[in-house]
């Protein structure tokens, strides 16, 4: 503070230092604010970053019930006698093919998922004061650990029992991507064109092998994050103006066939090939070629309130089938883009 003199008047006069009324200590402390009322509080509650993309990447089969396993049916077909077994018979002839069907089943895991969801009475009281609720908050976070636990078990399984996903199942054929004219298999490395004969290599032997039947072209492919913002990010030439990735959808063999292609990012291909490689995932994205079984959807099977516990206990169940793979000549990978 200033003192200005005025004949026999002192007046004191506030000073400005550093954009602010300077106080002294006495009348400072007489005009002090709580700090919650100098805040601008966000009303918004921030969720943790998280993806989950199954949804994207197969079809879910769901009903049935509290099942321990879930169960396909297949049939392959042949005939005895004949000629060359084909039918074809001559005007007097006793040799006719028989027909035969040989029928099998394949047995499938099912897993039981839950988790519990506790509200403590006294943190229930005190956040109703603020406004919110704490069972709709573990609520969420039950739901997201749920989908998640999908993610895991779509894309690789659970390890501690033996099964796989979309990306490292055992029973699917795993070539080496061929090195390009830079000498590298890596898409980075490579041209357009040799990403494209990557790309088409992958559909014509899913094709060849389903006995180039359409349906058992490969319609999906999946790869690593990185790879697939290179494709995005990049032209296909100097002259070009459209992006690698959208001259690998308009040029691809399947376009050509009526088959309708997608290739998407996964972070479950990073480092899924073989040696730790990137790999690309490339299968019919169809309920009749792939699928699993959603047979109870996540559900509230039952509460209670503890009273040991002062709080409210929720239980939180539901069931989730393997990966089917239906049809393992319909999917292919290949490491080292």
């Amino acid at each position: 503070m200033t003192t200005v003199t005025e004949g026999q008047k002192l007046y004191e006069v506030p000073v400005a230092r550093g954009g602010m009324l300077a106080t002294d200590a006495a009348v400072g402390g007489g005009m002090a604010f709580l700090n919650a009322e100098l805040e601008k509080r966000d009303p918004r509650l921030l969720d943790p970053l998280q993806s989950v993309t199954w949804m994207r990447d197969i079809v879910a089969k769901t009903g049935g019930g509290w099942v321990e396993f879930s169960s396909n049916y297949f049939v392959d077909y042949a005939t005895t006698g004949g000629v060359d077994n084909s039918g074809i018979i001559g005007g007097e002839t006793n040799d006719i093919p028989i027909m035969q069907a040989n029928l099998n089943k394949d047995v499938f895991k099912v897993f039981t998922f839950s988790n519990i969801l506790k509200v403590p009475f006294v943190d229930q009281q005190k956040l109703q004061n603020i406004g919110r609720s704490l069972d709709d908050i573990l609520d969420k976070g039950i739901r997201l650990n749920y989908n998640k636990s999908i993610d895991n078990i779509v894309y690789v399984g659970v390890a501690a029992v033996g099964t796989t996903g979309l990306v490292n199942s055992p029973t699917v054929t795993t070539s080496t991507a061929p090195n390009g004219a830079g000498g590298s298999p890596k898409w980075r490395l490579k041209t357009p064109d040799e990403i494209l004969d990557d790309v088409n290599s992958m559909m014509v032997n899913t094709w060849t092998s389903s006995e180039f039947d359409l349906t058992g072209m490969a319609n999906h492919i999946l790869v690593p994050p990185t790879q697939y913002s290179y494709l995005v990010g990049r032209k296909v030439s100097s002259a070009g103006n459209i992006s690698i990735l959208q001259f690998l959808l308009e040029n691809n063999i399947g376009r050509n066939q009526g088959v309708d292609l997608r290739i998407e990012p996964s972070r479950w291909c990073t480092g899924a090939g073989t040696g730790g490689t990137d790999r690309m995932a490339a299968y019919v994205n169809d309920e009749d070629r792939v699928n699993f079984d959603l047979t109870v959807p996540l559900s509230r099977v039952m509460t209670q309130p503890s009273v040991t516990e002062m709080a409210y206990l929720t239980a939180y169940a539901a069931q989730i089938g393997q990966v089917k793979l239906l049809y393992p000549q319909t999917m292919r990978y290949m490491d080292g883009i």
